[in-house]
């Protein structure tokens, strides 16, 4: 779990505080760029983020506000977004539909759009929703077991869309503003809940070429947008891997065509940042390697598609992992066939292949070749 859920009261009175911040932008022309690179901040010291904004805003054009201390605080958040707005950088804020203090952040968004436009991306709403599930952490989506796995995944896009549709759903709140999440698990049925952006993280020693066959595959099949969030490597100091492990990654990630590129920035605490200089260093390398090698974009009729079962929502982690965090994979022997055969595709095809359900499938051109779970294997049209 990266974030913490923190309601805080609302101290100022939110239209003196807009009236005050409009004084002081002005409307800009804004071209949408190829690729968004940039930091997620976890922790609230707005002091510490302004000087983490000078000194990225020349590498990096993306912010992702992602502390409740400061989204649940209105005059910090629109210090933050102001700070942010200043160095022509794009932003998100983070934000969880159940907690005290969501009336007012309603209100801070809807002015927030008015203001800064098409700078303002969106929201992180919720975190980890698919990860929550398979480990049964706090806030998984689902509580009480289901019939089956078709079941489970009814359930889950059900309820999933339930939880945001209290941001979606009120008019005056988001309407169509994107809604973001990143996750490590069961993207294609965090898409199906009604995420328009998923973030496959990249960190632990999970494998990249799997969370982007799965990330890529969901959002290529459902027509959404995909990114990758590298995250801890470790749970205690220094967290996140090497510097050149890092600018190997965001590489990787672009050149597979991840429209959003971020980085994870807190300690287990949630209190400083964990950024260092070879860290940084690493974002310079790659921004300068996205100016100096413009992305080529690689059509899906170039990839292959591995199809799994309707509903199988295995997290791939193990022979210990978990169907939907109720049913153990080692129990059921599709497992651990599905999982020699990814692992043989992933070997054979590399970065180009895709992995995504047998749920309502057109099969057309958008892949060269279809192979289902089964042996099936149909060409694309």
């Amino acid at each position: 779990m990266k974030k913490i859920h923190v309601a805080a009261v609302f101290a100022v009175l939110l239209v003196a505080s807009f009236l005050f911040i409009s004084v002081f932008l002005s409307t800009r022309e804004n071209n949408s760029p190829d690729v968004f690179v940039g930091i997620d901040v976890a922790y609230g010291d707005v002091e510490q983020i302004k000087l983490l904004l000078d000194e990225v805003s020349s590498y990096t054009n993306t912010f992702v506000v992602g502390s409740t201390e400061i989204t649940y605080n209105v005059e910090k958040l629109n210090k933050v977004c102001d700070y942010v707005y200043s160095k022509d950088m794009y932003f998100m804020i983070y934000m969880h539909p159940d907690v005290d203090g969501l009336d007012d952040q309603r209100q801070w968004v809807e002015n927030a759009s008015n203001l800064w436009g098409q700078f303002f991306l969106g929201l992180y709403a919720y975190d980890e929703p698919g990860g929550r599930q398979l480990d049964n952490a706090q806030y998984k989506v689902l509580d009480e077991l289901p019939a089956n796995y078709t079941d489970a995944a009814e359930k889950y896009a059900t309820r999933l869309g339930e939880f945001l549709g209290v941001i979606r759903e009120n008019p005056i709140y988001a309407g169509n503003m994107s809604l973001f999440t990143s996750d490590y698990a069961l993207y294609w049925f965090d898409y199906k809940g009604g995420y328009d952006g998923v973030f496959a993280e990249f960190g632990w020693n999970y494998s990249r070429k799997l969370n982007i066959a799965l990330c890529r595959g969901a959002a290529t099949t459902q027509n959404k947008e995909w990114g990758v969030m590298m995250t801890w490597t470790y749970n205690h100091p220094p967290y996140l891997e090497s510097g050149e492990e890092l600018y190997q990654d965001m590489v990787l990630a672009y050149e597979n065509g991840a429209k959003y590129i971020l980085v994870f920035d807190s300690n287990s605490d949630y209190t400083d940042g964990v950024l260092t200089e070879e860290h940084l260093d690493a974002l310079k390398q790659f921004w300068s390697y996205t100016k100096n090698n413009p992305r080529q974009a690689t059509a899906s009729s170039e990839r292959v598609v591995y199809i799994l079962p309707k509903g199988y929502a295995y997290g791939f982690r193990g022979p210990q992992d978990k169907i939907w965090g109720f049913w153990e994979g080692a129990d059921n022997p599709l497992c651990s066939m599905i999982s020699v055969d990814v692992g043989n595709l992933l070997d054979e095809y590399g970065t180009k292949l895709d992995i995504i359900y047998d749920d309502e499938l057109v099969l057309d051109s958008t892949y060269s070749k279809y192979i289902y779970w089964n042996g099936t294997i149909i060409s694309g049209s």
